[in-house]
């Protein structure tokens, strides 16, 4: 089980963009084979970054207007939002050293 928390598009707003704190969304699908290689690197931050960053994923099969509008084209793609903005994206099993500067980044912003 993911320790990332599943976003639908009925909670995408509550979770994501109202979010106090910054948000790593995981753009994913369950045939996607990069996606199940970033996935343990996406739970390792969710447990290291607890309580500073929010991490979600969102399932591009079964959420398709939240990819259809933020563009997905390719998964995983990594988002990182903060006040309701995205500030930060990756595409691709990027290391985790990556995604953790991405994070840095928008907690020191």
């Amino acid at each position: 089980m993911s320790s990332a928390q599943a976003v639908t598009t009925a909670t995408f707003q509550s979770e994501v963009l109202d979010s106090g704190v910054p948000v790593l969304v995981d753009f994913w699908a369950v045939w996607c084979g990069p996606c199940k290689a970033v996935a343990p690197t996406v739970d390792a931050l969710a447990a290291e970054y607890a309580g500073k960053v929010k991490v979600v994923k969102v399932d591009v099969d079964q959420e398709p207007q939240i990819a259809a509008k933020y563009g997905i084209r390719s998964i995983p793609t990594l988002m990182v939002f903060k006040g309701g903005q995205l500030v930060d994206q990756a595409i691709g099993a990027v290391p985790k050293q990556h995604l953790a500067g991405m994070l840095d980044k928008a907690l020191a912003s």
